[in-house]
């Protein structure tokens, strides 16, 4: 589930994580579709319909997800209580007002909180779904609480950028592209789905393997870009990561390879001489893109202002 989310945002969000903390914050959450949406997702996790569908990435990081998503449940499932309080509140009134939405814009609010949203963000976010909901006339066979349900959902989706943030492609030689982030948020998985779905588009790819510290990073990256069917370019564990990379770089421009994916190690802010080594890398390849892969359920942490400052 972690990697389908860590996709999730990186074919729908990639260049906005990196680029808006904010909204990096808010897509972290992937509140789109509300209750209806985290219902069905948490369903189809366990249908073994699904589970019986083969991918090119069935099999990797299914071992110990139990726990996490009893945690994921648990969370969606007080935010889903906390709206479905809002919407009941206003249950058989026939206008929106300033005083009879108050209550559920608290609980909006205190729901947002607790799923770790920024303090800041949602100050704005509430100021501006009461502004447009106060006064609305309810609509014919409409009821009010449906209604702030459409104005919350909208803004939900401005929040989250309102619209899709492409990739960015070289004009000219190949495009580089980088992937940072923490320990176990499914960045290698990602690298190769990146790259799968660049394939269909009619992109030569290219992986390269620079996380030489996790055990089996490159057997992994190998094993994917073995199912995608990309080659993936390594040195082992000895090489320096920013060597790694602008070899690789030099081997895909020999192969004339229209895009590359280069697999990073996972790090802490807080730790300095793996961030410098991150800078090293980027200044190695000087990329394309920067994309910054988190776990969906991060939260406000996903705004990560020190790894956007660094690359």
């Amino acid at each position: 589930m972690e990697a389908t989310t860590a996709l999730a945002l990186s074919s729908s969000s990639l260049a906005t994580a990196r680029r808006s903390p904010e909204k990096a914050t808010a897509a972290s959450l992937s509140l789109r579709r509300f209750s209806a949406t985290t219902s069905l997702h948490l369903r189809a996790a366990r249908s073994p319909a699904l589970r019986s569908h083969q991918s090119p990435f069935q099999g990797w990081r299914r071992r110990g997800r139990a726990g996490g998503l009893v945690v994921r449940a648990e969370m969606f499932g007080q935010l889903t209580t906390g709206l479905e309080s809002a919407w009941n509140k206003l249950r058989g009134v026939d206008v929106l007002t300033k005083e009879n939405i108050a209550e559920p814009m608290r609980d909006i609010r205190r729901a947002l909180l607790e799923a770790d949203v920024s303090l800041p963000v949602v100050r704005r976010f509430i100021e501006s779904v009461s502004e447009k909901a106060v006064g609305t006339d309810v609509i014919r066979g409409v009821r009010p609480d449906q209604q702030l349900v459409k104005v919350v959902s909208d803004e939900l989706v401005q929040l989250m950028g309102g619209e899709v943030s492409d990739l960015v492609f070289a004009k000219s030689g190949p495009t580089i592209i980088l992937l940072a982030g923490l320990q176990g948020v499914g960045k290698t998985t990602v690298c190769a789905k990146l790259a799968f779905y660049l394939k269909k588009l009619g992109k030569s790819c290219m992986l390269v393997a620079a996380d030489v510290y996790r055990p089996a990073a490159i057997d992994q990256l190998t094993i994917l870009g073995k199912k995608v069917g990309v080659p993936v370019y390594s040195e082992g564990t000895e090489a320096k990561p920013s060597q790694i990379a602008k070899n690789g770089l030099k081997e895909a421009k020999v192969n004339k390879a229209d895009v590359i994916i280069v697999d990073t190690a996972g790090r802490l802010q807080v730790d300095k001489a793996m961030m410098n080594e991150l800078k090293e890398v980027k200044k190695a390849v000087n990329p394309t893109e920067v994309l910054l892969v988190v776990d969906a359920m991060t939260g406000q942490e996903a705004a990560a202002p020190s790894m956007m400052r660094l690359v």
